[in-house]
């Protein structure tokens, strides 16, 4: 088995490739408009009760019809996954990390299909929903190697007399609830942890993003994962949602989305409910409110590039998207001038069309209540660039920029979730560390820093789960930069990373005398 290695990301300045992705954007375009049913054992049900997945980038296009759940069939869906478990955690290691392999190639050979759908989906540009897809086969290359790993020989201590081993063994029915920003990935990811390590899966996945989840169940079909390991249950949170954190047979839930329902989940499934005999476990990686510090003697032009990409990349819908700049006041005018032409100079527009950076942010309640943040922001800080809504037939809204805002404003504290940035002032860099640690967030941060010295403070006072130094904040790569935060931010699970198969698993020791 060759050593993993990152997928490469297609450049689409070569001719091949952009005819390649634009005959992808063809296809999936002709599978507008279809019907998708639950799957619960590998039986297609219908419900009668839908879920509309519509493009964001044109609000009357009707990508799909999903039969939603009912409280009936998510019980159903738990108690299928159950029942499956009994066989599926007898499968060898070996046979459960060959179903990762089989799909991470499929995907790859369908991989413009995959980024495709998600253009028309959750409107991420071309280049956004390549590295989406990418990121989704690293997760199924570096898991499936991972897993192998920990079913080797754990080495323990040796002792006169006595034989001892200690293995890992799967949990049990596992929720599994991703967010729509990284529909395929962060999907894909959790799924396929739970699965290769010997758990059964019920996916809910994103009523904003139904159609890319029933894409990856199909694809995990094809490759011949047998029925009842993963079900597929689209479903609205407020009914469904509770229904499979609460059932007694629910061993674990895996969740990625916001604060509020992160912490939800959390109270949710601290209550034991009659028949249950476990403490369930929990993954709850939630938001952020991401910082990165300019310094006195940064290289002001990647700096500006690394906020510029990381406030602004798929409309700010990253929980490591860069919220707040906090400059130091001897380069804060110089920063801001250069910042403010930099984007000025983004398209915003369907993303269908590769021109066009920015697509719509995802729904209409969270287009309102941005704008909402965008009218409080005016009031807590300066306008220097956009601040409205950008053209018809779509949630489109132009890239923002406030500055001279109070490290303690709204806008500065509360996480927005789109193109809306919000630049600091600092003192000097006592004073930036500071005003980058008050949020009750701890997710991703980055410093752009030419003094070693300050580099190493902020290594151990910038309290993020993942700090970059003279680079953006987004964009951790599978294997490379294990991805979780602390604080409100979540349970700093790694995703990506060699410790994270262990949150799907429990260690079980035998012990035997020697004769």
């Amino acid at each position: 088995m060759e050593p993993f290695k990152n997928e490469p990301l297609t450049d689409f300045s070569a001719a091949a490739n952009k005819q390649a992705f634009e005959q992808a954007l063809k296809q999936v375009a002709g599978e507008i408009g279809g019907e998708y049913p639950l799957i619960i054992g590998g039986e297609e049900v219908r419900s009668g009760e839908f879920i509309e997945s519509t493009n964001p980038c044109r609000t009357t296009e009707l990508l799909g019809r999903f039969h939603a759940a009912t409280v009936e069939l998510a019980n159903r869906a738990v108690e299928q996954a159950e029942q499956t478990f009994s066989s599926w955690k007898q499968t060898s290691a070996k046979e459960r990390s060959d179903y990762l392999f089989k799909a991470a190639a499929l995907m790859r050979q369908r991989k413009h299909e995959f980024s495709a759908t998600m253009v028309y989906e959750v409107g991420k540009n071309w280049i956004e929903a390549d590295a989406d897809t990418a990121e989704a086969i690293d997760f199924m290359e570096f898991y499936a190697r991972e897993n192998l790993r920990y079913a080797q020989a754990q080495p323990l201590t040796e002792i006169a007399g006595e034989a001892n081993e200690m293995h890992y063994i799967p949990l049990g029915v596992t929720v599994v609830i991703p967010p729509w920003n990284f529909p395929l990935a962060i999907l894909v990811g959790m799924a396929t942890a739970a699965l290769v390590t010997g758990n059964t899966v019920v996916l809910k996945p994103s009523s904003d993003s139904p159609w890319i989840a029933y894409k990856f169940y199909r694809l995990l079909e094809e490759v011949g994962l047998p029925a009842g390991v993963v079900n597929f249950l689209p479903g609205r949170g407020s009914s469904v949602g509770d229904t499979l954190v609460n059932h007694a047979r629910t061993r674990m839930i895996a969740f990625t989305g916001s604060k509020e329902v992160g912490l939800r989940i959390n109270e949710l499934a601290a209550k034991t409910n009659p028949g249950q005999i476990w403490i369930k476990r929990i993954i709850a990686e939630m938001g952020g409110k991401d910082s990165i510090i300019v310094d006195s003697d940064a290289d002001l032009e990647a700096a500006v590039a690394g906020v510029w990409s990381s406030a602004f990349g798929y409309q700010g819908q990253k929980c490591s998207a860069c919220s707040r700049a906090i400059v130091d006041a001897t380069v804060y005018d110089e920063f801001v001038d250069k910042l403010k032409t930099k984007t000025e100079t983004i398209r915003v527009g369907v993303t269908d069309n590769p021109e066009n950076f920015m697509g719509a942010v995802i729904n209409e309640k969270a287009y309102n209540s941005i704008l909402d943040y965008i009218n409080i922001g005016k009031s807590e800080g300066r306008l220097i660039t956009g601040g409205s809504a950008a053209g018809e037939g779509g949630y489109f809204i132009q890239p923002t920029i406030l500055i001279d805002v109070d490290p303690k404003a709204r806008i500065s504290q509360e996480e927005i979730f789109g193109p809306v940035l919000a630049v600091i002032k600092a003192r000097n860099y006592d004073h930036a560390l500071e005003i980058a640690n008050n949020t009750e967030y701890g997710l991703t941060g980055a410093v752009y820093s030419n003094s070693e010295d300050k580099i190493t403070r902020a290594m151990t006072e910038f309290h993020v789960g993942n700090l970059y130094f003279n680079r953006k904040c987004t964009g951790a790569l599978v294997g490379v930069h294990p991805f979780g935060g602390f604080n409100m931010s979540g349970t700093n699970s790694k995703a990506g990373g060699r410790d994270y198969l262990l949150l799907f698993m429990q260690a079980k020791l035998s012990s035997k005398q020697r004769r």
